[in-house]
């Protein structure tokens, strides 16, 4: 199926090209998501019309993503947990424990955009993890993981 992508889609293409993929993953994933519409002649018309919009659109999330990510950049976020003597966790610390404590220092943050591509935290001390901010922008972020008193 042919469509035309209203943003970034990650090793798809930018917004505003032209793509063939698979009629699955167009009308399950990315035209129920508005990431993308049918390439007919009039959506393509009405993409050229908007395109200008759109595009300013993007480049101010992107801008917005990347102010964040200079605040992040310097931030320690610090959970606590149940932890054994031998500094073992009762449990882990996973994506959803640090997008909640980065929620609680002020940065709004899905679970899905923390990536930990080692599994979940099981030890004290400290651990580098990316954030995913936009498309473009990841960034590293410092998590102490602390025993509770």
């Amino acid at each position: 199926m042919q469509i035309i992508l209203m943003e970034k889609v990650v090793n798809l293409g930018q917004l505003g090209d032209v793509v063939k993929v698979k009629d699955g993953y167009a009308r399950n994933f990315l035209i129920p998501q508005g990431k993308a519409k049918r390439a007919t002649n009039a959506n393509i018309a009405a993409f050229e019309a908007r395109r200008a919009e759109l595009e300013a659109v993007e480049a101010s999330r992107l801008a917005t993503a990347q102010a964040q990510a200079a605040v992040m950049a310097e931030m320690v976020v610090t959970v606590q947990q149940k932890a054994g003597v031998d500094g073992k966790l009762f449990g882990s610390v996973t994506n959803a424990d640090i997008a909640a404590a980065l929620g609680k220092a002020g940065h709004a943050v899905e679970k899905m955009h923390v990536r930990m591509p080692e599994g979940p935290l099981k030890t004290l001390g400290e651990h580098l993890v990316s954030v995913a901010l936009h498309q473009d922008v990841v960034v590293e972020v410092k998590v102490v993981v602390a025993a509770e008193a």
